[in-house]
């Protein structure tokens, strides 16, 4: 497809005032300005110049996990029979007809982050998805992509009710670490069973499986934390571990922008687009994002859907502005800075010859409360 008569916002550094993109097997064929329009056969588009950006990238929600309009029906977001469930695979949760996908990618959001809440101190594995298709399989963009782990109130409160642990942080900490030294000790052993034939190969375990790849950092370790004590102790136990972090909502953020930028800490910044619902939310503010630009930070905005319906991600990104963000920080942090964070930005997050055919057409600058979405393409499709 060739898409003419366009203001292409790159995020690569570049605006053509008036220019084109070709697609073709799914992914970017060319870019330029319409003084070296091709000549093309397949189908056109005229953008009637509109803003050609990329496709929005969320880079933490549960989309697909919490059904839209149902309750424990649709509820297969959290296990909580078990502090402990790396195991557990998104995959398996996720229903792609769920009405929130369609919202998502025709409020210009085409890849997501999503899987298990924050009930348990491991909770399990995210996935990376675009967001049209009807089964899961096929919309996969990186399965699993991170443990989910979880700090804070959240399993406090779900096995303090249980009268169970974690009851505290300390015990939500230790649960942490006695499964990750479980895994690295199993690691450990296969290792051995590969260098002596002699050497029994450890039980299997389904649990230190699923953390295989994350010792090895394939894959990240995504962890919730509001609170800056909660975002130590998950700088703290990654550095045990050597995993490859990244703090999720990252509330208190803007308290401890010197800390965190020694750290050079990965941080995802939200919700921040609804009410302090717990105490540890106290210091909620749309102006933390901007707070930790302008400290030198590189935070990514997320919506935490369905806290925040996934299709207000340029809301959010426009309400940080209002607050202090540059408009320029506040788009990045939708596009390229949430697909480096998840080491996707060969794929997603800006336009670029060979990536991804994830392009959003806007009739205006989509930060703007009334711009809508005229045109949305995923993997080189037209699905809207």
């Amino acid at each position: 497809m060739l898409i003419r008569n366009a203001q292409i916002v790159t995020k690569e550094g570049t605006v053509i005032e008036n220019g084109w993109m070709e697609t073709a097997d799914g992914h970017i064929k060319g870019i330029g300005s319409t003084d070296s329009l091709p000549v093309c056969d397949d189908e056109e588009y005229d953008a009637q110049g509109g803003f050609l950006f990329p496709g929005f990238v969320d880079a933490h929600t549960h989309l697909g996990m919490w059904e839209d309009g149902l309750g424990f029906e649709g509820d297969d977001g959290n296990e909580k029979t078990d502090p402990c469930t790396p195991h557990l695979n998104a995959v398996d949760a996720v229903n792609p007809l769920d009405r929130c996908f369609e919202e998502a990618y025709t409020g210009g959001v085409t890849t997501v982050v999503t899987g298990p809440g924050s009930a348990n101190p491991i909770s399990g594995q995210m996935i990376v998805l675009k967001t049209y298709g009807r089964r899961v399989e096929d919309m996969l963009v990186k399965a699993p992509a991170a443990i989910k782990f979880a700090l804070g109130e959240n399993p406090k409160s779900v096995y303090h009710d249980r009268d169970e642990m974690p009851s505290t942080r300390m015990g939500t900490a230790a649960i942490m670490r006695e499964q990750l030294l479980k895994a690295q000790r199993y690691q450990q052993r296969l290792q051995a069973c590969e260098e002596n034939e002699e050497i029994d190969e450890p039980e299997f375990d389904y649990k230190c499986e699923a953390l295989l790849p994350l010792l090895e950092r394939k894959i990240q370790a995504h962890f919730h934390a509001h609170r800056a004590d909660d975002i130590f102790t998950a700088l703290r136990i990654a550095k045990e571990f050597n995993l490859d972090a990244v703090i999720i909502h990252t509330t208190e953020g803007h308290l401890i922008t010197k800390e965190l930028l020694a750290e050079q800490a990965k941080v995802l910044s939200g919700p921040f687009l609804c009410d302090r619902s717990k105490p540890e939310l106290k210091n909620q503010t749309p102006r933390s994002p901007g707070l930790m630009a302008n400290a030198g930070l590189v935070p990514a905005i997320i919506t935490d859907h369905p806290v925040v319906p996934t299709q207000y991600l340029p809301l959010c990104a426009a309400l940080a502005v209002r607050e202090g963000m540059t408009e320029e920080d506040a788009l990045r942090a939708i596009t390229i800075v949430p697909a480096q964070i998840l080491r996707l930005e060969n794929r997603v997050g800006s336009l670029r010859v060979g990536k991804d055919a994830d392009l959003v057409v806007w009739d205006r600058n989509p930060l703007d409360l009334f711009a809508k979405a005229k045109f949305v393409m995923i993997d080189g499709h037209r699905v809207h």
